[in-house]
């Protein structure tokens, strides 16, 4: 029987505890393979020694789970290295922060291959894989010359910059031509889609037809797959939680303030720097609201071996000690920063009690902190999300007050609407923006692209469609499709 195989960089393992927030891949990937059966295949989040290295599988409620260690000298070069110190900031458009080297980008091309060669145990004919994020461009690649002919599915949770960009990175005439050996190319935006395939058509010289490349023997799609969350199930969380006591102890210490709230891991991307800047902007404009309101920003650290992070998390602090020390009293403190992780529950509990949410991101490919927040508002009185125009929830949740994070007036300006915005206009907005997250929560996402992913026939169509050929002709006759792509 033919399995769904997920490949992703660290796999969440289950523990059976209500853990910490990790981010929203361990819920899009679980949302897959309860529509398909599966396994997910990945990084242990574990360094060892290289002799002793392994490789583990297990099984939880129907998911087998395959995970693997790495050496040191991989987890520096290939993670802290390329992924996270050029390919993220590049895909996040901060050159100036990329700091490339030959030896960081054989430590990734390395791990990837390393991946290969252990799903090259696991992979059957019949089986679609479906790989995750920038730590794996090329692992199709290396899969296609282990033999490997399956469906093989990428899908960015990054953005995809414009090619002007993009050829910054050194070397990508190297590593993003490898996306071609994908069958489906999958991106959060149309936005980032588009990005893409002017790379292929600049770069590599290709040429589509409704973003489908012909490569080879094969023709690959490029399309937009905006991820979700699951919609219903973090509402019902979000009821639950607001009864807790944790939740009421929040409430309880903001003596009938109103909260303010944003939740990001520590990161130059999500813009919280500037955002804070503009709750100061707020507070010296809206003296009327001083003591009226309380900014909860919730900020898991994240990579602080590296420079920029830790330095990121100094600047923080110092900004949130002067604001506090500005404008704070003895009985009010503006912005309660934290930096510890909190469960799902907690947090739809603290959205659920917000009066706004503050997500503004430099630039972000989806960003469901802005859904879930809007999947945990009481109908009867929602709370306002206020959204950067950057992340790409702002294509589906156009009815958020929309801000340019760039703009600290602006955002200033949001905060203050927010606060006296009337409760019709807040339904309204809210129910708009419900009904788009119910639309396209995460299983109809998961299966969209599965079911593109899988679509073999139509594609098939396609090529002989507008690429024949003669007939009797061997499969390994479609070299005429090789002229239109690379």
């Amino acid at each position: 029987m033919a399995q769904l195989i997920i490949v992703s960089n660290r796999v969440a393992v289950p523990n059976g505890k209500d853990a910490p927030q990790a981010g929203g891949l361990a819920t899009v990937v679980k949302a897959a393979l309860k529509l398909n059966p599966g396994l997910w295949f990945g990084w242990t989040g574990r360094v060892a020694d290289p002799a002793h290295l392994e490789t583990r599988k297990s099984v939880h409620r129907g998911i087998t789970y395959v995970v693997t260690d790495l050496a040191d000298e991989d987890y520096q070069e290939y993670y802290n290295g390329f992924a996270n110190r050029v390919l993220w900031p590049i895909l996040h458009y901060r050159l100036d922060l990329a700091e490339f080297s030959r030896r960081d980008l054989s430590g990734y091309l390395r791990v990837n291959e390393h991946f290969a060669r252990k799903l090259d145990n696991i992979v059957r004919p019949d089986d679609c894989i479906w790989i995750h994020d920038y730590h794996l461009i090329p692992l199709a690649q290396f899969l296609r010359a282990r033999g490997h002919k399956n469906r093989i599915g990428f899908f960015a949770h990054t953005p995809f910059p414009p090619p002007e960009i993009m050829t910054a990175l050194p070397n990508h005439e190297r590593l993003i031509p490898a996306l071609r050996h994908y069958d489906l190319v999958g991106f959060q935006t149309g936005g980032d889609a588009f990005n893409f395939t002017r790379y292929l058509t600049r770069e590599c010289g290709m040429h589509s037809l409704d973003f489908n490349f012909p490569v080879e023997d094969r023709v690959m799609r490029v399309d937009a797959f905006p991820v979700s969350i699951a919609t219903a199930e973090f509402a019902k969380l979000a009821r639950r939680a607001e009864k807790s006591s944790f939740v009421r102890q929040v409430l309880a210490s903001l003596i009938g303030r109103a909260m303010i709230i944003g939740v990001d891991r520590l990161d130059y991307s999500k813009g919280i720097i500037q955002r804070m800047e503009a709750f100061e902007r707020f507070l010296a404009a809206n003296q009327a609201m001083r003591n009226r309101v309380s900014y909860l920003q919730i900020t898991p650290k994240s990579r602080t071996d590296i420079r920029e992070y830790a330095e990121m998390n100094r600047q923080v602090g110092e900004l949130v000690g002067r604001i506090n020390g500005t404008y704070g009293e003895a009985n009010w403190t503006p912005i309660r920063y934290v930096n510890r992780p909190y469960s799902r529950t907690a947090l739809a509990g603290l959205f659920r009690a917000a009066r706004a949410a503050l997500v503004t991101p430099f630039y972000d490919g989806m960003n469901l902190v802005a859904k879930e927040f809007v999947a945990a508002q009481n109908p009867d009185d929602p709370g306002v999300l206020i959204l950067s125009r950057f992340a790409g929830a702002a294509h589906e949740l156009e009815r958020a007050l929309l801000v340019n994070p760039f703009d600290p007036d602006a955002v200033s300006g949001a905060i203050a609407r927010a606060l006296h915005m009337p409760l019709s206009e807040r339904k309204e907005r809210y129910q708009a923006m419900f009904e788009v997250i119910s639309r396209n929560d995460v299983s109809n996402w998961a299966r969209r692209y599965i079911d593109a992913l899988q679509d073999r026939t139509r594609v098939t169509h396609w090529a002989e469609r507008h690429f024949p050929i003669p007939r009797g002709s061997s499969a390994n006759a479609r070299a005429p499709l090789a002229a239109h792509g690379a």
